[in-house]
């Protein structure tokens, strides 16, 4: 990956490694989503099993999902572009629509062959963002698949690595801060040309010699409150509404709080709560409440 781990504990890596491996029930694509743009750039396999997003110096390609949600967990598996993949990024990600729209963000940007991706997460709420916090990856995620989740209910929203905790985003509404909880959203992916801004601020270009770019995907799984016609299946008392409700009132235990702090020290590249000079006002409400926010 072209980066040192800066002393962690090869055991300590190990351990977080092998405890955290997860495999999410395989979906199925051609169910479950929609190709919405990129003119036979995305591609369904394998009876559903299987999609990939390209790029080209034509166009770049996305997929959305058929259902929307409120509140669950949601995983994928994804492998992201190899190689010289500067000015590529691949969004991963639940949005509702409109001007004040909710939204939580993965966005893998892409580098130079030999230098890490950057992990990009971004909360919207009432159609505001600005809380970015982005990560390099203890792995290469270009030479294997690995689950990239999200848990979503009332209390928090927890972005996870393969079941490990990078970021955590509280309900902060008893101080005035929006929290998404009355919109539902879709689940969006996309893979597109930001050279403009994707690698070092944009001083790196896309190499279309190198095109086309791909990304895989696979094993997504939706353990979530569907809604449709104005409700949500998890008001359901039928049998077929969700069975491991878990998520809905999930928070972080001390082990994955410890995990949390592991990632947050070692591969935290920026958080927004620190980062004075944007703020300076003073950082934002729900930064001053929680230091994993």
């Amino acid at each position: 990956m072209g980066f040192s781990f800066n002393g962690v504990s090869v055991l300590m890596l190990v351990a977080l490694m092998v405890n955290s491996l997860m495999v999410a029930s395989a979906g199925n694509f051609y169910q479950d989503f929609d190709i919405t743009w990129g003119d036979r750039r995305a591609k369904m396999f394998n009876g559903g099993q299987l999609l990939t997003l390209s790029l080209d110096q034509v166009s770049g390609s996305g997929f959305k999902s058929k259902s929307e949600y409120l509140f669950g967990r949601i995983d994928m598996q994804l492998k992201l572009v190899s190689g010289n993949s500067a000015g590529t990024v691949t969004a991963y990600y639940l949005s509702s629509q409109g001007p004040t729209h909710d939204e939580i963000d993965f966005e893998f940007l892409g580098n130079l062959t030999g230098d890490p991706y950057i992990l990009h997460t971004n909360v919207f709420t009432q159609g505001k963002g600005n809380r970015e916090q982005q990560f390099y990856l203890w792995f290469d995620p270009t030479r294997n698949f690995h689950t990239y989740s999200i848990i979503w209910n009332s209390k928090q929203i927890i972005f996870l690595v393969d079941n490990i905790p990078i970021r955590e985003f509280k309900n902060a509404e008893s101080i005035g801060v929006p929290f998404p909880k009355n919109q539902p959203m879709r689940i969006y992916s996309s893979l597109w040309n930001a050279d403009d801004w994707a690698t070092r601020g944009g001083l790196v270009k896309t190499d279309w010699t190198k095109a086309p770019f791909t990304a895989f995907y696979r094993n997504f799984n939706a353990n979530a409150c569907v809604w449709s016609s104005g409700a949500s299946s998890c008001a359901s008392t039928s049998s077929n509404s969700i069975s491991n409700s878990v998520w809905q009132a999930q928070e972080l235990d001390p082990n994955s709080r410890r995990r949390l702090r592991w990632v947050q020290k070692y591969f935290m590249i920026y958080n927004y709560c620190s980062d004075l000079k944007r703020f300076p006002e003073g950082i934002p409400a729900e930064c001053r409440r929680s230091r994993f926010l």
